[in-house]
């Protein structure tokens, strides 16, 4: 017989196994570019790349700016991607929600 997961379960261990893995995981992260880079190199236009809107926040480059050691750096960042991820989700789940009723 299938034992069922209570949906408070779920909502706590869910979101605990997303900031684990963002702290911890993301510094094995593969360093080589990714696809929209490699696509750019590829093609031979990754040069003519400029400065971006986000360049200088705090976040930018998958890092933490002010936190030298890369692994915390890239944790932190990752932390604070899956709150504001979460976040934005629950806020449009409540908009949704509210919209139905």
């Amino acid at each position: 017989m299938k034992q069922r997961v209570s949906t408070r379960t779920l909502v706590l261990v869910g979101p605990a196994i997303c900031l684990l893995l963002a702290a911890v995981v993301s510094f094995w992260a593969s360093g080589h570019p990714d696809g929209l880079e490699h696509v750019a190199e590829t093609l031979g236009f990754a040069d003519s790349a400029g400065e971006h809107g986000s360049d200088g926040s705090p976040f930018a480059d998958y890092g933490t700016k002010g936190v030298d050691s890369g692994f915390v750096s890239g944790g932190v960042a990752g932390i604070v991607g899956v709150l504001l991820t979460g976040a934005l989700m629950w806020l449009v789940l409540r908009l949704v929600v509210r919209r139905r009723d």
